[in-house]
Formats: C-alpha cells, structure tokens, sequence
C-alpha cells in the first residue's frame, strides 16, 4: 500500500478518464479480480438452477473504521446475510462507491481488501460495480451500496411467516455489540471506554450448517440496525404469534452490558451484523445448536425463548427475578449511521 500512502481522492477519479481507470485497476480489480469481474457494463453470468433471491443494501456507517471493522466488510456481510437469512447460497455480488473528494486513497484499499476477504469468506464473486466521486463535503467519507444474488435449494426456505407456536427462538452468539462499538467511537460525546468489538461476519457458513443438518427451520432473521428487539416484533406481527424470551437466558458481553448499565440502554435494540435469530421446532432445537456451534461465529448460540399462541405480536420478557412483562415495542433511532 505504501504507494497511496498520503493520496487522496480527486473528481478526476470519478470522471472516466484515466484517474478513474488507475483506480479500478489499482484497488478494485486488485482485489475483487475472479473469472467474472468485469470492466464491462455488466457482467454475464451462468444462470444458476433453482429459485434465486435477490438483495441490496447500502452502507454509510460513520466512522467507516470502527472497533473490529470497517464499512467494507459490513456492505459484503450485509447483503450475504440478507440472501443467506432467505435459505440463499450467495453468489454474486455487485457494488457501487460514492466517495468524498479527499478521501485517502491508502484507506479505501484497506476498504477494498476487507470487501475481498469478506467475500472470500462468504464465497460470494464481487462481479461488476460503480465508482462516483462526490464533492467535499457532499458524502461522509465514503458509502458503499450492494447487491446480491444467491440460490435456493429446494425444501429450505425460511421466512418471516412461517413462526409457529411450539417453537424455540435462537440467537447464534451474543447480542448488541455493534451498535455499542459504534456507540463507543464517539468517546468525546459519551465519556465512556470498553472493550468492545463489532461482530459484522458473513453468516453464510451458519445458515449452511443448519441447512445441511436437515433440522425444520421456520424463520431465520439478522438482527441488524433495532437489534433483536425490533426482529422479534417483526416476527411475531407477520406471524401472528406471541413469543416469551427469558432474560437469563439472552448472552450479552460484559463489556456491552456494562456500557448498557451506565447509559441505561437495552442490548436487545443494539444493532448486530454478525448475529442470526432463529424460529425452530422445539424437538430440532440440539441440531439447529450442535450446528450452529460447529462453525464459526456460531459458538454462543442459545435458546432465547419460545414462540406461543397467546398474546399474537406481543413480545413478553421473564425477567432475572421471574416477574414477566411486555417488552417495550422500538421507538426512535438510538445510534445515526451504525450500517
């Protein structure tokens, strides 16, 4: 990287000419370089066999760097895990920039990398994309849009409908440690320090595990920018069910919690990018586990709660002392710009 070391983004770079071209061959085919990338207006691809699902997203996380990551791995994991929540093997995916004059170019390579590893890990091709370059002071560094395709295999297809009473609710891992990454960043607004990391993965090796167990998953969902609480909401409205989660049961870091104690926040609706919630039967619940925990950013994964027939869109809380109570329904935005 030591050639772009002090070199920022110009408008030349995002007006076509010969700044632009040094830029998509220099970073972006650098590392997004496989047999379909193109340089093209589009890119041709095999049709795959069997249902595709198709997503996008954007991104503009500030700061773009945070504890544990950084924007670029966010926008691949991002759309991998809408696809893989679907049941969808990911495959391809596209990308569009828009970067702010002045942005150091040493900083989108380090960007570009991570969008690279992300993928790699995923097994999802960047294929094609788009590069705009916007004036100073009309973008906040950079924001990145993907999108997505992936296939479905037939008789694995999890939805947000689909819940059903009987059913045990699953978290992969330890809720609320992005949004309170984020929220750490901004040391000089809160005053508070903790050892906290983001948890943005592409969750794709997850959703194959449980996949190939051949364990009847009902819903998968990622809980991303309103956190577990907002998913589970969601769930239980477009399902018409109830569900009762037990707060002994929720893993939350020690670092999350206690930054959630000292601000008087709730890590049920801190945001997650690494973390899936999943609706199974009760009697699947050890293989959707034994799964789960086999691969990677899957070791925590715990039963939550369950799904009832009482009380349909209602979310029910059993606290620590075994009092039970509604779980607030999410309000306002806590935290601007987490994904």
């Amino acid at each position: 990287m030591d050639n772009t070391q002090g070199k920022r983004i110009t408008m030349a770079h995002g007006a076509g000419g010969q700044k632009t071209s040094e830029l998509i061959g220099e970073i972006f085919k650098k590392y997004f370089d496989n047999p379909h990338f193109t340089k093209d207006d589009a890119a041709v691809l095999a049709r795959p066999e069997g249902r595709i699902a198709m997503s996008t997203d954007g991104f503009i996380v500030s700061p773009a760097f945070f504890p544990g990551g950084n924007i670029g791995e966010l926008a691949v994991s991002g759309t991998v895990n809408d696809l893989s929540c679907m049941g969808a093997e990911p495959l391809y995916l596209t990308c569009s920039f828009i970067i702010e004059e002045g942005f150091l170019i040493s900083d989108l390579e380090k960007i570009a990398e991570s969008m690279a590893d992300a993928a790699k890990e995923a097994g999802i091709e960047i294929v094609a994309g788009d590069t705009k370059v916007a004036g100073h002071g009309q973008a906040d560094g950079v924001f990145i849009t993907t999108a997505g395709v992936g296939v479905i295999r037939d008789g694995f297809a999890p939805s947000g409908t689909q819940a059903k009473p009987g059913d045990a609710v699953l978290v992969t891992g330890d809720i609320g440690r992005h949004g309170c990454a984020i929220l750490l960043t901004r040391e000089e607004e809160f005053g508070i320090s903790a050892d906290v990391k983001s948890d943005v993965a592409p969750l794709w090796n997850l959703v194959s595990a449980v996949r190939d167990s051949g364990a009847a998953v009902h819903t998968i969902r990622d809980a991303t920018r309103g956190g577990v609480g907002t998913v589970l909401y969601e769930i239980s409205e477009e399902s018409n069910v109830g569900i009762r989660l037990d707060q002994t049961k929720i893993p939350v870091d020690p670092g999350v919690a206690g930054v959630c104690g000292m601000l008087g926040l709730d890590p049920l609706y801190l945001a997650n990018e690494g973390r899936l919630v999943i609706f199974c039967p009760k009697e699947e619940t050890d293989t959707v586990l034994d799964a789960l925990r086999s691969r990677k950013n899957g070791e925590g994964a715990a039963v939550i709660g369950e799904v009832t027939d009482l009380n349909p869109g209602i979310v029910t809380l059993k606290t620590e002392i075994g009092s039970e109570t509604i779980l607030p329904k999410p309000g306002g935005e806590l935290l601007p710009r987490i994904c």
